[in-house]
């Protein structure tokens, strides 16, 4: 049986530095993660959008709100993540002594 290597990091941070490249702002963090907190948003907006539709009886394929809602709710996850990480590492420098 052939086990395919998953390659996941490189492509997601090929496609960070792919969207940063191709704005003409600054590069910058800051940019990088508003970027990144609107596509989190737009993510939650959506699945949203979908649990409405469900709740009026307009949405054909509950396929649809399951993806949207696990896609919303991993993103978040690892924004979450992520801020707890920064926290961390925040709190870390400051304990440091000059």
């Amino acid at each position: 049986m052939n086990v395919n290597r998953i390659d996941g990091y490189k492509s997601l941070a090929e496609i960070g530095e792919k969207k940063l490249h191709d704005s003409k702002e600054e590069k910058s963090f800051s940019n990088f993660l508003t970027n990144a907190l609107n596509q989190v948003n737009e993510m939650q907006l959506e699945s949203t959008e979908y649990k409405k539709l469900l709740a009026v009886g307009e949405l054909d394929n509950l396929h649809d709100l399951t993806i949207a809602a696990d896609k919303a709710d991993t993103a978040l996850q690892v924004v979450m993540s992520i801020r707890s990480k920064v926290v961390e590492a925040y709190k870390e420098i400051m304990r440091i002594q000059i």
